[in-house]
């Protein structure tokens, strides 16, 4: 019944749920109690809703939203309880009270500080908030940034001010107990005077040297920087919070890049998600601020999502856009028909090639480029499960369910129909395995369903989990776990000293101050690369586990698995990178031919029924290398869907940046010079005029053209051809 109540309120725990019940039965009791009336009954009722508000603040309740669309926001509960305090004064015969004057004109006052308080806050607001928010890029030394004001001061600074009005309400209180007005005049004193304080330090943040430059000098250093840089390739993203993952896959990407990179983002919020990275991170929320930015250098536009504020940048003609996707999969989201906007598609294989060719819209194949995936090379092939070890050499298995989706289609997800079934199979299976459960991120955000199921199949691995802790057949190396998670807390210490000392104060500040340390990054790769280590080693080879963080990620959590069992999406085409065993579950009963037939992933699958029947099978499969019939399919399954694993994928990746950045000069320089140059050697020497077609020696400047890949980005020294940087 609670949890309904949590659900159905919206908050996030029992105890935030009590506070709200307390809060909101708090006034009708501070009424009954000034209609009595009792000061002790009034003072308790008012203690009990200044200690639920301030609460529900602290937490950042979603019920202290939605009490603001009811007309019952922060200032009418002030308000209201002050208007209680008076009628108190007036049923204990105080009306002609000194204090009963005094605390009708106190809180009167009071609240007319409210305004230029809340005008003061929002001005500082405005006025640090920058038009371009960046992270590895110096506009410090361009422009000039003011530390930002004390964070104590504007954060949750509206429920700070009116909380003032406590030394008034006590004093009051004191007051009408006592027959003493003394205290709720001086009461009434410290409540305006700390308010007027508020106000006046609020003052020097809104005026000179305080406040940043404004929109035009922002956006010009950002100009000035760009110019500086020339970056050559860009990562560009847009979307929601929760989808900042699809760029952090591509970050490590772009710092193995040959040329100068460059991420574009469109949201604050993903920019305060980002991962930590080297590469230099410019985040534009104007469509006209990014149309305007000086991107001339530019020649490749990366993109990761499908998304409608693409359109910004995809304007540009002086450079080529790229879709790139955040994965590759068998899902419609795969062929999305805008991807026929981008002058290419890179896919990972010929697998995403083929996708596009049979659904056939309006992508042509001579645009697809594979290009592999960088992303899986820290993926490790399977070596078997380890012979002799001390849990007798038990397999781990990884259930990586996909989300919901938006379209409420059952056979988005096995979470709704065969995810109790599966992970209640693999907990009883007999030889035992290991359990890892880690599903994705948006689970449950759309469905609460889908979020019901989550919840049901996480109660049931920690049920299991704690039963197996006290099963004596599992309690080898306890020392070594022990020492384990020892050095854990070491690490976590230390990454906590390395990232949690340098939160800026704000969007200025973080922009002003966001220069990565190189010695600091590289540091703390090392020690995320420790920790991932520790954390396995702090946990039993046979402990069951829920992985719902970002930590370890999921690439990790492929390592250490020796089969998966998953849904259709891109977990399922990396996790085949790995060579070893998997299941794909198909959750809308399409039958074993059809589902194989629409889902290529899938050919060297086991596949599951929404009752996981087929689950024997692939654990057969881990177990016994002879049982393991798909072995060799899985193979060539993996060419077919991720291309050939030499040259590796990065050079892959860096030799389709360059050559696409060959065709944007190329086209760059033939609208320069009028003529048709649409391919790298039809590019004219650089500083040579454009010859005539009709003349004779057209054939001659033809011949004399320089190979344009010496022209280019990416090769040491820098020239200029029309405009544009490039390097030989």
């Amino acid at each position: 019944m609670i949890s309904t109540a949590i659900r159905v309120a919206r908050v996030g725990s029992a105890a935030e749920l009590a506070a709200a019940a307390l809060m909101m039965l708090g006034f009708p009791c501070l009424m009954l109690a000034a209609l009595l009336p009792s000061v002790p009954a009034f003072a308790a009722a008012a203690a009990v809703t200044y200690l639920a508000d301030h609460y529900l603040h602290r937490r950042g309740s979603y019920l202290i939203n939605r009490l603001g669309k009811v007309r019952a926001g922060l200032s009418i509960r002030f308000l209201i309880r002050e208007l209680l305090l008076v009628l108190l004064l007036a049923r204990l015969d105080l009306a002609d009270s000194i204090v009963f004057y005094a605390a009708i004109a106190g809180f009167l006052t009071f609240f007319g500080f409210q305004a230029p308080h809340s005008a003061l806050v929002t001005l500082i607001r405005s006025r640090r908030r920058m038009p371009v928010a960046t992270r590895n890029v110096d506009l410090g030394s361009r422009i000039r940034i003011p530390d930002a004001p004390p964070n104590a001061l504007l954060d949750r600074s509206a429920e700070k001010m009116l909380h003032l009005d406590l030394a008034a309400v006590v004093g009051v209180l004191v007051a009408a107990a006592s027959d003493s007005t003394v205290y709720g005049l001086v009461g009434v004193g410290i409540t305006l005077v700390l308010a007027l304080c508020y106000v006046a330090v609020l003052v020097p943040y809104v005026r000179g040297k305080s406040t940043p430059p404004n929109a035009d000098k922002v956006l010009a250093a950002a100009d000035a920087w760009l110019r500086n840089y020339r970056p050559e390739t860009v990562l560009y993203f847009s979307g929601s919070k929760e989808s900042a993952y699809q760029v952090n896959m591509w970050l490590e990407t772009m710092e193995q890049l040959d040329t100068r990179p460059l991420i574009i983002l469109r949201e604050r919020a993903i920019l305060e998600l980002m991962a930590p990275t080297t590469v230099p991170v410019i985040c534009v929320p104007g469509g006209v601020h990014l149309m305007n930015m000086d991107l001339s250098t530019v020649r490749v536009a990366l993109y990761a999502a499908n998304v409608g504020k693409n359109i910004h940048l995809l304007r540009v003609p002086t450079m080529k856009h790229v879709f790139i996707g955040h994965g590759d999969s068998d899902k419609l989201a795969s062929v999305n028909p805008f991807s026929k906007a981008y002058d290419e598609v890179w896919t990972a294989g010929r697998a995403g090639r083929d996708r596009y060719a049979i659904a056939d819209v309006g992508v042509r194949d001579e645009d697809i480029v594979e290009v592999g995936r960088p992303q899986l090379a820290p993926i490790q092939t399977w070596q078997g499960v380890p012979e002799g070890s001390a849990d007798g050499g038990m397999p781990t298995v990884l259930y990586a369910p996909t989300w919901e989706g938006w379209d409420g289609n059952p056979g988005n997800t096995s979470l709704l129909l065969a995810g109790k079934n599966i992970v209640r199979k693999l907990l009883a299976a007999d030889p035992p395995v290991r359990v890892l459960y880690k599903p994705h991120p948006f689970t449950g955000t759309v469905s609460t369903q889908a979020k019901t199921a989550h919840e049901r199949i996480v109660a049931l691995i920690v049920k299991a989990a704690a039963e197996r802790a006290a099963d004596p057949r599992f309690a080898a190396d306890g020392a070594d776990r022990s020492a384990a998670r020892a050095e854990l807390t070491r690490i976590e210490a230390r990454l906590a000293k390395l990232t949690g000392g340098d939160e800026a104060g704000d969007e200025a500040e973080a922009t002003r101050d966001g220069m990565v340390d190189l010695a600091k990054h590289a540091e703390v790769l090392r020690l995320r690369a420790e920790w991932d280590d520790a954390y396995w080693r702090s946990a039993g080879t046979w402990e069951h586990r829920v992985i719902a963080g970002a930590e370890p990620r999921l690439y990790d959590c492929f390592n250490v698995s020796d089969a998966m069992v998953s849904d259709i999406s891109s977990v399922v085409s990396d996790f085949i990178a790995s060579g070893k065993p998997y299941a794909v579950t198909d959750s809308a009963e399409l039958g074993v031919e059809e589902f194989k037939r629409q889902n290529t992933a899938v050919r060297a699958a086991v596949i599951l029924s929404n009752s996981a029947a087929e689950l024997p099978e692939l654990l057969a499969a881990v177990r016994d290398p002879a049982a393991d019939a798909q072995a060799a399919e899985r193979q060539e399954l993996k060419q077919y869907l991720l291309g050939p694993d030499k040259p590796t994928s990065i050079e892959q990746f860096n030799s389709a940046v360059r050559q696409l950045a060959q065709k944007a000069e190329a086209r760059n320089l033939g609208q320069e010079t009028g003529t048709s140059a649409t391919s790298a050697e039809d590019v004219p020497a650089p500083g040579a005029p454009a010859p005539d077609a009709a003349s004779p020696d057209a054939s001659a400047a033809s011949a004399a053209a320089v190979d344009l890949a010496s022209a280019l980005p990416g090769r040491g020294t820098t020239g200029e051809t029309g405009g544009a940087a490039v390097k030989d």
